[in-house]
């Protein structure tokens, strides 16, 4: 059952791949994306991100280890609940991770749209209003054809390319840091709070999904979908993953530390909401005079997104793999070149993808918002599946069983539905939209196996799409805090958001059955057994 791609990514390089993936273009705009949402409490919007996708990603890490295959995030739901919700779940999963894609081209052109210096005006011309000009495109496109062929040949030189690129990234915000803190830091910026502005809970909260920090930790899968290549993942991918995010953690708050002290305070005079930067760190640099970091960082415009984005060309062919595997795709999709080892025809489908991305949102704001709130959708099915798994799959063996998991879970599902939730209305509605965009590929599929198995799958995947629905009505209805209409005021909307997930995540777990897709999967359960007796 297992897929001929080839198992060379030790523990490193796949804690790399997650690093890659985290540490992209969120760290050049996230830090003064969330500071003009939250203020100075942006801070607390990184540690609030850090424990809902930790709560989430302990669920996959349990998956991920019982299945290490290509494109495996795309496939567990169906394991537990069947096609129908497997689709819904990968379908929205693969939505938002193509669109990393583009976004990250996107926040490279955006970045050197600014550049400070005489030989470079014509950059000017990349950008009007937020969004790439034709000549933004074009050199957006050109980066997009550039992580293409760095996938094409092999996965070791993926691996390779990406552990150079992460390790610079990782050393770049390092430097940031402590040069802003050291050339000019301005305490009071953190108590600063003018009289017109509020950064309250709900701004933190809001912060927290739409200014970049989901978005930025929505690297953590990464891992799990390279899982297929990985030597050993039992032991690999929890490590990668709970490893990858806890650094980011420690590398956003010390970057929104320096970024919210940094400042300079006569740019505060009305209010955090209305501090505008092209390009914020290089900005804040060429303020403070610290000429040679201005260059580093504009090098790294193009370094940090481009390492992220190379990532992602890489995972999102694993994740078209997988649903080609979940017969949701035409069968040349799933081809795996002989000697290269990587899923060609899947790579071609997501450059077409990710160029109708590019040229449909044309700035990193807006797209990075809907990657956001589109892969909440996914990951809300994790803590489901890990559980129904263990009560339709007992026999299954368990490299990594995680402690508490019959606590940890429902804590996701339910702080995954209040961060969609605090995506704001109507975000929170276009989401729903792209779903549906899929359904019909889902049908055709299923008209083509004449129906079979429908009425049982459905069924089992019908409280996904009672939950999204009240989770619009409740968005629409709620606080005007979070964009709604306020017929359910603030405070008991979120209690509200909190109660129907509770009730859902039990729906869905006795919805759970032994799956036809469950019994095909125990021969590759079979397999990471084999692998942990050989090496122990």
């Amino acid at each position: 059952m297992n897929n001929n791609l080839q198992r060379r990514m030790g523990t490193f390089a796949l804690t790399m791949v997650g690093m890659g993936s985290i540490i992209g273009s969120g760290w050049l705009f996230g830090a003064w994306r969330a500071a003009q949402i939250a203020g100075p409490a942006a801070i607390f919007s990184w540690i609030i991100g850090m424990a809902v996708i930790l709560l989430i990603a302990l669920s996959y890490c349990e998956l991920g280890s019982m299945f290490p295959e290509a494109g495996g995030m795309v496939k567990y739901t169906q394991y537990s609940h069947g096609s129908f919700i497997g689709f819904l779940a990968g379908w929205s999963n693969w939505i938002a991770i193509v669109s990393v894609i583009p976004v990250e081209a996107i926040a490279s052109v955006q970045y050197l749209s600014s550049l400070p210096w005489g030989w470079a005006q014509w950059t000017h011309h990349l950008v009007a209003n937020g969004s790439l000009t034709i000549q933004g495109l074009l050199i957006a496109t050109l980066l997009l054809i550039i992580y293409f062929f760095i996938n094409y040949w092999t996965v070791s030189l993926f691996a390779k390319a990406n552990s150079f690129i992460t390790v610079f990234k990782m050393i770049i915000p390092g430097l940031t840091i402590g040069s802003l803190l050291f050339a000019g830091f301005h305490g009071g910026n953190f108590t600063y709070n003018p009289g017109t502005e509020s950064h309250g809970l709900a701004s933190v909260l809001t912060a927290v999904a739409t200014s970049g920090i989901i978005f930025a930790f929505n690297g953590f899968q990464s891992p799990i979908n390279m899982a297929g290549e990985a030597k050993n993942p039992a032991r690999s991918i929890p490590i990668a993953v709970v490893g990858s995010v806890l650094i980011a953690t420690v590398i956003y708050i010390l970057l929104q530390v320096a970024f919210i002290g940094s400042v300079n305070p006569a740019l505060l005079a009305q209010g955090w909401h209305h501090l505008n930067f092209n390009s914020p760190f290089a900005d804040l640099a060429i303020a403070l005079n610290l000429n040679w970091l201005v260059i580093i960082l504009y090098s790294d415009a193009i370094i940090s997104p481009s390492g992220t984005a190379i990532t992602y060309t890489a995972t999102t062919a694993r994740m078209i793999y997988g649903m080609q595997k979940n017969e949701y795709l035409p069968a040349v999709l799933g081809k795996v070149h002989p000697i290269y080892g990587v899923p060609r025809p899947a790579m071609v489908l997501n450059l077409a993808v990710a160029f109708l991305f590019l040229f449909l949102f044309r700035g990193w704001g807006k797209l990075a918002e809907v990657i956001s709130v589109s892969t909440l959708i996914s990951y809300i099915t994790g803590p489901v599946t890990v559980m129904t798994l263990r009560r339709t799959g007992k026999y299954l063996y368990r490299p990594i069983k995680i402690k508490g998991l019959n606590i940890i879970a429902p804590c996701g599902f339910i702080f995954a539905s209040l961060t969609l939730y605090w995506a704001r209305w109507p975000l929170t509605g276009q989401v729903l939209f792209s779903i549906m965009i899929g359904l019909p590929i889902y049908f055709y599929y299923q008209i083509k196996r004449n129906w079979q198995g429908f009425r049982k799958n459905f069924l089992a995947g019908l409280w996904m799409v009672v939950y999204l629905f009240c989770m619009m009505g409740v968005s629409y209805l709620g606080s005007d805090k979070f964009g709604g209409k306020n017929i359910i005021p603030y405070g008991w909307d979120m209690l509200i958001v909190a109660i129907l997930s509770l009730a859902f995540y039990v729906w869905g777990l006795n919805s759970g059955i032994e799956t036809e897709y469950l019994h095909e999967a125990c021969k590759l359960n079979e397999e990471v057994r084999g692998i942990e007796e050989a090496s122990a």
